[in-house]
């Protein structure tokens, strides 16, 4: 399947076509569901139709948080469980589609989907190797390996009689293409949801995105809206511009202001940015108050290059984008080094510089993009509290004062999952940075180093009490420590 959260490219008329005739007859069933993006409301629709027992044998996803019900599934053992990096799972499918032998790349390297850790599998029922380490020249890489695909369900705008799509009304393209191709060159079927037969019957050529020969089945759906927030917004899918001004950005509050307003400082002027969901989504509301628009070139994993980029449910969208291309794309520019700098969240930070923001818990999140745009970054700069779960702060002119300590640490001993591995960073010489409210840390040959405390904030008490590891620390902020 393709689609991303917000309801974009969602083909979710098929999709629930699909739920009530397993509901009715029981089937089809022990399918096995791929998706790169995460897929639906959080209330049932996208990949949350497939949330029935028996229905689904397997699911290989890069990213689970549109689908609470799937998530406890995979938690309880219901189905084979694996989850990879999203771009590794679209550019997989190309190579699928191309016939070639599935995906060799360094993207998760020294991450829970290296075999070597744990292969991609977050549940027991995981068995099956996905994935194998392979040796080029001298250099490790991961082979991600092929399989086939019966079916392709994917969205676009419209089609003309010869079964051409277009995606023009789309606020993305993603791997669309890319899944049409792996189905309809592994001999299966590609069935694509559309709004409407193109007026007139004719799509214009160059606004094709999947050609009619990859297309077995077109399913009419006047309803479709463009997403969540929009029926259509010819701003969102690039066709024309619309007057934003800074005015339309909402600046984060709070917790997630402090750090962003913290992170955005380490982004200079004309480098190419990528911006992840959660935290460093505000960023841009950020720069944008601080007039600082239109001094870097950012981006984000959906494909979305500049334009007034969107938060929450509306993240890997834009008004006014300068381009939009396939996710597909997007991903190679990242895995080859096309970002200076990425400003990505962080669930747990252990003392070695691991980061873990796929599995929280027992409850599988999975990477999305954050495995294959960390991994390309030259520069890395993760934004999350210091704590969770009940902390409060207050901000009083430049001071920072902890009113209520979080009940859950977030600087463990060891990560429980690995999305980020501090070894591969230093292995290839990335400048890596951990923004939170009260401490900012840097990656270090060594360890892992404190150099700077929030005004306000009590190293020994409110930093280093509430850490499970000691971090390397400079003269100054020692003789800081020891005065209390």
């Amino acid at each position: 399947m393709a689609g991303s959260g917000g309801g974009l490219l969602e083909p979710d008329a098929v999709l629930a076509q699909l739920e009530q005739r397993f509901l009715k007859t029981g089937h089809p069933r022990d399918l096995t569901v791929v998706h790169a993006l995460g897929i639906g409301d959080g209330k049932g629709s996208g990949l949350g139709r497939f949330a029935h027992a028996g229905m689904v044998r397997r699911v290989i996803g890069g990213h689970w948080s549109w689908a609470p019900a799937m998530q406890r599934m995979a938690q309880d053992e219901a189905f084979e469980a694996y989850s990879f990096p999203a771009g590794v799972i679209s550019t997989l499918l190309r190579e699928i589609g191309a016939g070639r032998p599935g995906l060799i790349t360094h993207v998760g390297l020294r991450t829970f989907v290296d075999p070597r850790i744990d292969g991609g599998k977050i549940n027991r029922r995981a068995a099956e190797e996905l994935v194998e380490l392979i040796e080029l020249e001298g250099r490790e890489y991961l082979r991600y390996k092929p399989f086939k695909v019966d079916f392709a369900i994917v969205r676009g705008s419209s089609a003309d009689e010869s079964g051409n799509v277009t995606l023009r009304r789309e606020p993305a393209d993603l791997d669309v293409y890319a899944a049409a191709l792996a189905a309809h060159n592994s001999g299966g079927r590609v069935i694509v949801q559309v709004k409407e037969r193109a007026p007139g019957g004719y799509v214009p050529a160059r606004l094709v995105r999947i050609p009619g020969i990859l297309v077995d089945t077109l399913v009419a759906t006047p309803t479709q809206v463009q997403c969540v927030v929009s029926d259509y917004d010819a701003s969102l899918s690039g066709e024309a511009l619309s007057a934003v001004g800074d005015g339309f950005y909402e600046t984060p509050g709070g917790i997630r202001h402090i750090i962003a307003a913290r992170a955005a400082k380490e982004l200079q002027a004309g480098q190419s940015a990528n911006f992840g969901f959660g935290i460093p989504g505000g960023i841009p509301a950020i720069l944008a108050k601080q007039g600082r628009l239109g001094s870097f070139w950012g981006s984000v994993e959906q494909g979305i290059h500049n334009g007034a980029m969107l938060d929450g449910p509306m993240f890997g969208t834009a008004r006014n984008a300068d381009a939009i291309l396939s996710s597909v794309d997007q991903f190679d520019f990242y895995s080859g080094g096309g970002v200076d700098v990425t400003f990505l969240g962080m669930g747990e930070m252990d003392g070695t510089g691991n980061i873990n923001v796929s599995k929280l818990g027992a409850t599988v999140v999975g990477p999305g993009g954050f495995i294959d745009i960390t991994q390309g970054a030259r520069k890395i700069v993760f934004c999350g509290s210091f704590e969770a779960k009940g902390l409060q702060i207050e901000q009083v002119g430049a001071s920072v004062n902890i009113v209520a300590p979080g009940s859950v640490p977030k600087l463990v001993e060891r990560v429980q999952h690995i999305s980020f591995s501090g070894e591969q960073a230093r292995r290839v010489g990335q400048e890596v940075l951990y923004v939170t409210e009260r401490a900012v840390f840097r990656l270090d040959a060594t360890g892992v180093r404190l150099i700077e405390v929030a005004q306000g904030i009590d190293i020994e008490r409110e930093v280093l009490a509430r850490m499970a590891f000691r971090p390397l620390m400079d003269e100054a902020l020692l003789s800081q420590a020891r005065a209390g």
